[in-house]
């Protein structure tokens, strides 16, 4: 089993094709912990964390950010992830408990949880005025399907897209990761059905990622009988981006009627971070200080 997780990259000779490889086993276990995920929620959620990890790899600013957003008529609700340039990600969805009967035994409903109708959104901030918005409909609620019609439609790439989450018996997760393979203008059809091929040969990625020792492995089974070479290597992480300080901005921006309103009922202000659960508590000399600034 691969026990780190990070994303390799990775050409063919030729330059027809390129290649994204992800290993989140961990990241898809801290969201899973954070939020208390049932088994199907943690396999939406870990899809959806995984893809925008894998999308947000390419960003290059600090200060850059990708969020993907699955909204569908499922009891999921919505789901969002949002990463950065240094491989960091979070994610939440909206009803962290929701479940539905397994499709087949080891096949969970991911499309049923999600629901087949709504949409998927992609927004990247390049530090610029106004971000890039795209955003098609819902395939099937799979993420997978829906995230190559999405390069489809919105970027005109055609892509092969796999992602998974293994979830186990007692609700952790065994191992968790995706694949995107984009073809370049030109990409010659034989290549492409190489390509299928294989992967149809390497099973579902999840499993791939449980069975090797590498994201290095898994790619030369992608690539085998195509010359090509690995272009980057990153880690990635679960990390959120909420702190005391922040919070304490958003404080100093009540009014002093709400703050009074809440610290004569509650004794004080305790605010839950929606992406990671963490939980702020503050008295009201803190809420003074914060006003005073």
């Amino acid at each position: 089993m691969i026990k780190k997780d990070y994303l390799i990259k990775a050409l063919d000779a030729d330059k027809q094709v390129r290649v994204i490889l992800a290993s989140t086993t961990g990241v898809v276990e801290e969201a899973h912990i954070r939020h208390q995920t049932s088994a199907t929620a943690s396999a939406a959620l870990g899809r959806v964390l995984t893809a925008a990890l894998m999308m947000g790899s390419d960003l290059k600013g600090e200060d850059h950010a990708l969020t993907l957003r699955v909204n569908g008529n499922g009891p999921a609700g919505p789901i969002v992830a949002t990463v950065d340039a240094a491989g960091h990600g979070r994610a939440l969805i909206s009803v962290p408990q929701a479940d539905l009967p397994p499709q087949a035994p080891g096949k969970l409903d991911v499309g049923g949880l999600v629901g087949q109708e709504g949409y998927l959104e992609v927004i990247r901030d390049m530090g610029l005025k106004q971000p890039f918005r795209g955003q098609v409909k819902l395939l099937s609620g799979e993420i997978a399907e829906d995230l190559a019609q999405y390069f489809m439609q919105s970027e005109q790439i055609p892509s092969l897209v796999a992602l998974g989450v293994l979830v186990d018996t007692d609700l952790s997760i065994k191992a968790a990761g995706g694949l995107i393979i984009q073809a370049m203008p030109g990409a010659q059809d034989d290549l492409l059905q190489s390509l299928e091929e294989n992967v149809g040969r390497l099973g579902p990625i999840s499993d791939a990622i449980y069975r090797h020792e590498s994201l290095e492995e898994v790619l030369a089974q992608v690539m085998e009988g195509i010359a090509y070479q690995q272009l980057d290597s990153k880690p990635l992480a679960f990390k959120c981006k909420c702190s005391r300080e922040r919070l304490g901005v958003i404080l100093s921006g009540l009014s002093e009627e709400e703050l009074a309103d809440i610290c004569e009922k509650e004794g004080g202000l305790e605010i839950t971070c929606n992406f990671c659960n963490q939980v702020y508590q503050f008295d009201q000399a803190e809420i003074d200080a914060y006003r005073s600034k």
